[in-house]
């Protein structure tokens, strides 16, 4: 994995905030990526951002000694069911030749009090952060062992060892996502596949809904990418399998 380029790429959730920043680093990198999300609109509007970058960044370095930047393709899914994220695997192997990297990130944050959250809240909150990477990594794993290894990246959270009030849903289900990925790592090590979980604190996103008003002490989308692709670089003897990302100087109080 030292030389990214040509390889291939699912990312859920790649449509924007910190999805889009992996899908947009992978690309730069000749990495060909399937993004996927729930929503058209973000998906276009992903595609024709990344479509004026690549332009614009082709002509600013034309005639110099610069690898290609690889392809993004986007398609819709919803990682709760298993049949769309099947699809979207057999979309990435079909569109680009294999499935060499996954990259788990869509995920869902809805915040109240256990007595305040009704029972549908909590059900698309784990099938969404949870059984929504376990249907990506059941359907990855054939497609990763025929490549005779690969990466399984999932994005994870502080929130899932730091809990706090109004956050059980999400917390609950980072928590499961960290001890999902602690298991699987270890049970296809030896495919060749490593997996670790990334576990970012604050991020300046529309996760949030407040996105720019951060006031600079918050993680950027492009910090956390740029965690992925040093995970990404590393030789293939070893494995960071778990990365915790924080704010150097988070607000006080």
């Amino acid at each position: 994995m030292n030389d990214l380029f040509g390889k291939c790429a699912l990312v859920t959730g790649g449509s924007r905030g910190i999805g889009f920043a992996i899908a947009r680093a992978l690309v730069g990198r000749g990495v060909n990526v399937l993004a996927t999300g729930r929503q058209e609109e973000h998906l276009a509007k992903a595609s024709e951002l990344l479509a004026g970058e690549l332009t614009s960044a082709t002509g600013a370095q034309a005639g110099k000694d610069r690898p290609p930047a690889g392809r993004l393709e986007t398609m819709a899914a919803d990682v709760r069911d298993y049949e769309q994220v099947r699809r979207a695997v057999r979309t990435t192997v079909d569109r680009f030749g294999g499935l060499d990297i996954l990259i788990n990130n869509a995920g869902l944050g809805i915040f109240r009090n256990v007595a305040d959250l009704s029972v549908e809240q909590w059900r698309e909150t784990i099938d969404t952060n949870l059984t929504g990477v376990f249907n990506a990594c059941h359907a990855a794993i054939p497609e990763l062992r025929r490549r005779g290894g690969g990466w399984i990246i999932n994005i994870s959270s502080l929130a899932g060892k730091n809990s706090f009030p109004g956050a059980a849903a999400y917390c609950a289900s980072k928590a499961g996502l960290n001890a999902f990925s602690e298991a699987l790592m270890q049970e296809v090590r030896y495919d060749g596949i490593r997996v670790s979980y990334v576990m970012p604190g604050s991020v300046d996103t529309e996760f949030s809904g407040d996105a720019g008003t951060g006031g600079g002490w918050k993680l950027g989308a492009g910090d956390v990418a740029a965690v992925v692709l040093d995970l990404l670089d590393h030789h293939a003897r070893s494995l960071p399998s778990r990365v915790e990302i924080r704010p150097s100087q988070p607000k006080k109080g």
